[in-house]
């Protein structure tokens, strides 16, 4: 089985992070209806790679990125963001904590740059649905609860589904916070649930919805998982 490479981000990864975030969603039915009908996969690709950049810079003190590489190719095959929570992103000494999965800081004629192409992009999906309402009611009452490092996004290449991809990004995030002592929370969803489970991850609530009513296939469900470390906070 192919030991897939777990790396830092870079702002020089913004297209073949876009193409692989946006393949991935592109194939969630509750995803795909955000966007005008007449949208196309690369219309998206081609916009977000405008945004990466800037993204992959925001708040770099408390935000990680980390990719997933094929070893043969050299191809960005997954990504994963996690949340570092407050007063867990400063070392004593003043250095950032977890840095090797910071994301390098640019120049300040560079941020400005990324920030012009960002505001370029033509990125206005739809402000008519309120499912994520009930999500974030659930997510900020555990969030509030204790320190949580959040798994904040992950994302694997459909081509590259089923290999072990998006479970060597998440185990790369347990390793840390194990060492740590800072448990993991996340919001999943159907495609990302069975990994969370086999690594540990415990459901801790639900929330399921019809989204029929906004064109989707009738079920949007969220699923809240916390991964518990042996030490506590």
């Amino acid at each position: 089985m192919t030991t897939w490479k777990i790396e830092p981000c870079f702002v020089g990864d913004a297209a073949a992070l876009a193409r692989n975030n946006m393949a991935a969603f592109w194939e969630d039915p509750n995803w795909v209806i955000l966007w005008p009908k007449d949208m196309t996969q690369e219309f998206i690709i081609e916009q977000s790679a405008k945004r990466q950049p800037r993204n992959l810079l925001r708040d770099r003190e408390k935000v990680r990125h980390q990719k997933a590489v094929d070893p043969i190719t050299g191809a960005v095959v997954g990504y994963a963001r996690w949340i570092l929570p407050p007063g867990h992103c400063i070392a004593e000494d003043g250095s950032p904590k977890w840095v090797e999965a910071q994301v390098p800081d640019v120049s300040e004629d560079e941020k400005k740059q990324y920030q012009e192409l960002a505001e370029s992009a033509w990125w206005s999906p739809r402000e008519d649905m309120s499912l994520d309402d009930k999500n974030h009611v659930v997510m900020d009452r555990i969030r509030a609860e204790k320190p949580y490092i959040k798994l904040d996004y992950l994302a694997v290449h459909p081509e590259s589904k089923g290999k072990g991809i998006g479970t060597a990004l998440v185990a790369s995030g347990i390793k840390y916070a194990e060492k740590v002592g800072v448990p993991i929370f996340t919001m999943a969803f159907k495609a990302g649930r069975g990994i969370y489970a086999r690594l540990g991850f415990q459901e801790v609530d639900k929330v399921i919805q019809d989204d029929s009513m906004y064109g989707g296939p009738g079920e949007y469900a969220a699923y809240f998982m916390i991964y518990y470390v042996q030490r506590k906070v």
